[in-house]
């Protein structure tokens, strides 16, 4: 596409904040609002969000990116030609049709209420905790919407009233936004994509249909699910009451898998992305390669309704940035999150220090929800500093955990090297400014991490998602111009092997520590 002023814009709702980009047609950002919203813990290991602030944040975010845009001599009102979603995946809602409103709040990703159910089924199902596997490529976990899903069922008469009303509409963050965004209550579609679908447990993977012997085992009615489409089509328009009206929709993804597009990951290659959790994808192509070291084999993209679906090897972790809050917000050692490299460099070892944020159980590759965060190794000697760079550490140790898995599951064929023979680690997300973080990284992986100019990938991804289906850009824009290393940063290991391995030792046992902690006493 040429000629005139063409943008595309993003909206990138994730567990802690919402932003809306908009891109030029050279992808770059030229305006943007960010603003975080309220985290709600009612008891322990519970997370929700009120959809209706998530509704209120994006209303704003869309508004004041387009104001600081045009204030910048950018003419955004006469060419944005359309909007790419992201979202925090699996977080799960269930709203009533008529009246537009949730039945109840967000259950967010991390959140761990299910265990019990997730107990039940695995008693109950001759395959136990594996039992979907071979259908949806996931482990019965609390991490999945499906559980959620089951949760709210039980639990909340609203939903229950609904569904037998026929008035119950179920969605993880990206329908619910895009019922809303093109008219609610008058109109507005019920779709996910297959990225999002993928995550929920109850979609068929080589299908990429809703899995019929899934939902009679678990009893969910089909007609609350929302339709399956791909990650780049036009989908609808924006409708009355939103800034941006008329506008299509042609992207949508869950943010890790927007993020795989944005480093234009291609066969063999992967990415980790450092939010509130850490999330790292192998893409495997079109083979689905089903793990045997922790892993969930899932979908990476499918830009298009008859474009090839690429799948992935997913680890996910679930608290990565969400520690560094911890430290500032519950022990208040830092005011602010950027503050920990600074004090994380006052000491230049941990000093025997080991952090584990079990928080709420541990995700790949150990998948213990009876597991509790610990802190061991603490002397005399240590201190605030000690403490901060173990933090770090612990982010770090757990990408290496979920790379050992990946490279045991993908074998010497499955991963692209350099003429080095080195297995580069794309890098992105807010938490990788942290220099000091990037380069722990490279020393426990002895492999590079290469950072790019711009670390908000995920946004980037679901705008060429978006700008690929109204043909702002093509395949070959996004994939194989090169554009994506330059000005890259790369952070090289410079830590000696031997003390390497006894890092990653002591690391273990202090993994193992964290097991078996779930019913510790109050």
């Amino acid at each position: 596409m040429s000629g005139g002023d063409v943008y595309v814009g993003s909206l990138d709702q994730g567990t802690t904040s919402t932003r809306f980009i908009i891109y030029d047609r050279t992808a770059r950002a030229i305006g943007s609002h960010q603003v975080e919203f309220t985290q709600f813990c009612p008891h322990a290991g519970w997370v929700e969000h009120d959809p209706m602030e998530i509704l209120e944040s994006v209303k704003l975010c869309v508004t004041k990116a387009l104001d600081k845009a045009t204030a910048a001599g950018h003419n955004v009102d006469g060419g944005l030609k359309a909007i790419g979603l992201t979202n925090q995946r699996e977080t799960a809602l269930v709203w009533s049709k008529s009246t537009g409103r949730p039945l109840y709040n967000a259950i967010v990703w991390m959140d761990a209420r299910t265990s019990s159910i997730c107990r039940k089924l695995e008693k109950e199902l001759p395959g136990g905790r594996t039992h979907f596997v071979e259908t949806c490529g996931l482990p019965i976990s609390t991490y999945f919407s499906a559980l959620k899903l089951l949760w709210l069922m039980e639990n909340v008469d609203a939903v229950k009233e609904a569904i037998k009303k026929g008035d119950a509409l179920f969605g993880t963050i990206d329908s619910w936004l895009i019922w809303n965004l093109t008219g609610g209550t008058t109109g507005g579609l019920h779709v996910t994509d297959v990225s999002n679908a993928s995550r929920t447990m109850l979609m068929n993977l080589k299908a990429l249909e809703w899995d019929k012997p899934t939902l009679d085992t678990l009893g969910i009615p089909p007609q609350i699910l929302p339709r399956i489409i791909s990650n780049s089509e036009i989908i609808g328009k924006i409708a009355e009451g939103w800034p941006i009206t008329g506008v299509p929709i042609s992207g949508c993804l869950g943010d890790q898998h927007a993020a795989m597009v944005g480093q234009a990951c291609r066969k063999g290659e992967a990415k980790s992305t450092y939010g509130t959790g850490a999330f790292i994808l192998l893409n495997t192509g079109e083979e689905m390669i089903h793990s045997t070291h922790g892993l969930l084999s899932t979908l990476a993209f499918k830009l298009g309704p008859d474009a090839p679906t690429n799948y992935a090897l997913e680890g996910s972790i679930a608290i990565a940035g969400a520690a560094v809050q911890w430290l500032r917000d519950s022990l208040g050692i830092i005011s602010s999150a950027s503050e920990i490299e600074k004090l994380a460099l006052q000491v230049d070892s941990t000093g025997g220090v080991y952090f584990v944020p079990a928080f709420n159980g541990l995700f790949a590759p150990w998948w213990r929800d009876d597991a509790r965060g610990v802190c061991i190794g603490i002397t005399r000697f240590t201190n605030k500093a000690h403490i901060a760079r173990a933090v770090l550490e612990s982010m770090a140790f757990q990408v290496k955990d979920v790379l050992d898995s990946m490279h045991k599951d993908a074998g010497e064929t499955g991963e692209v090297k350099n003429e080095k023979g080195e297995f580069l680690l794309r890098v992105d997300g807010g938490a990788t400014v942290n220099n000091l973080l990037m380069q722990i990284q490279a020393d426990l992986l002895g492999n590079p991490v290469v950072r790019p100019a711009d670390i908000e990938t995920t946004a980037l991804g679901a705008a060429y998602a978006a700008g690929l289906a109204v043909g702002v850009w093509t395949e070959k824009d996004i994939f194989y111009t090169g554009a994506r290393s330059s000005n890259a940063t790369t952070f090289h290991p410079k830590l000696d092997g031997e003390l390497r391995k006894k890092k990653v030792d002591s690391w273990c046992k202090a993994v193992s520590r964290t097991f078996d902690l779930a019913d510790l006493s109050l």
